[in-house]
């Protein structure tokens, strides 16, 4: 019925009322916290691009996995630095490098956190380059070889999901393939299915030390005007194997988050990249926004989208703001 029989306000006239009526709700369950771990010991330097974001050796790591676990944030993803860079990436594989080290340390701190992993050879290669380079290109299918090494190094360092990042086509096959062969059928594969060419990725790029040498990777990442290509890889990555489906960055691609949610019936995750993360924190900073409010609000933004799974650098301060 019309105004004034129906007033809509009626539901908004206090904090409680607003809680009884919303439809969605922000959890500590659906947040997922990136580490970057590196060579060394006793190494924990801040990032000057990412505020509040370190690099952490292997045994410094645990220290903050179990912060991590005691606000209840139920998984944390993790990214490597190597202690050198090659063409192929070769360290990406590395039993021994920062990154199995730093599972095997976190696992043994908190078993009960998960421990996702990056697997992509950008922060591995010379070239910066997230696959192999040949007279310019990209080896697609020798790329993905390489991949499923490297999660196959994670996955026996303990890792509970491996996270192809890389965007090349079958990789998630290769991998799935790969781990089945070796007995690991227990270990997820969280795909990086609907992976932009991004604007975003720039902080994040600076703490990977992973920016390509030349060119850039509009070959291989998504083109931003796309969105029913999204769908297409989304389903190729559930056909070769994958388990929960993702869309980076988050806030620029709501509708593909949404699409995602309507199409598929898996967990979708979202990433919630550097970008976004210091676009709230550099608006906070000179005054123009409320950090606190301006974050929540784009967490749930996420979260009303379709998302499940919320990759953030925000999600401890967001745990801590749920718990009040």
């Amino acid at each position: 019925m019309p105004f004034p029989t129906t007033r809509p306000r009626r539901l908004r006239t206090t904090k409680t009322m607003r809680r009884l009526v919303a439809e969605n709700e922000l959890s500590v369950n659906d947040l997922v916290y990136p580490l970057f771990t590196c060579p060394g010991t006793n190494v924990k330097e801040p990032i000057p691009s990412m505020d509040g974001c370190f690099h952490l050796s292997p045994d410094i790591i645990a220290e903050e996995a179990i912060e991590i676990a005691s606000l209840g944030i139920p998984a944390v993803l993790i990214f490597g630095l190597p202690t050198g860079k090659d063409a192929t990436g070769s360290e990406a594989a590395d039993p021994n490098g920062p990154v199995p080290l730093a599972i095997k340390a976190i696992k043994k701190a908190c078993p009960d956190l998960l421990v996702i992993t990056d697997v992509c050879l950008c922060a591995y290669t010379d070239h910066g380059h997230c696959g192999v380079v040949k007279d310019g290109k990209i080896e697609n299918d020798v790329t993905c070889q390489l991949l499923a090494e490297m999660a196959l190094a994670h996955a026996r360092a303990g890792a509970d999901i491996v996270a192809p990042s890389d965007m090349m086509d079958g990789r998630i096959g290769a991998i799935r393939q790969k781990l089945d062969a070796e007995g690991l059928v227990d270990i997820a594969i969280m795909a990086y299915s609907a992976k932009y060419a991004s604007a975003f990725y720039g902080p994040f790029r600076d703490a990977a030390h992973s920016a390509p040498g030349e060119g850039d990777r509009k070959s291989y990442q998504m083109d931003p005007p796309n969105s029913d290509e999204a769908i297409v890889e989304m389903q190729l990555d559930l056909e070769e194997g994958a388990d929960i489906l993702m869309v980076k960055p988050g806030l620029p691609y709501l509708d593909i988050i949404y699409r995602a949610r309507q199409k598929f019936n898996v967990p979708i995750a979202v990433y919630n990249v550097s970008g976004e993360y210091m676009c709230i924190n550099a608006a906070a900073a000179a005054g123009l926004i409320d950090r606190e409010a301006a974050m929540m609000e784009s967490l749930i933004s996420l979260k009303r989208a379709g998302a499940g799974i919320i990759i953030t650098y925000h999600a401890k301060e967001a745990a801590k703001l749920i718990a009040k």
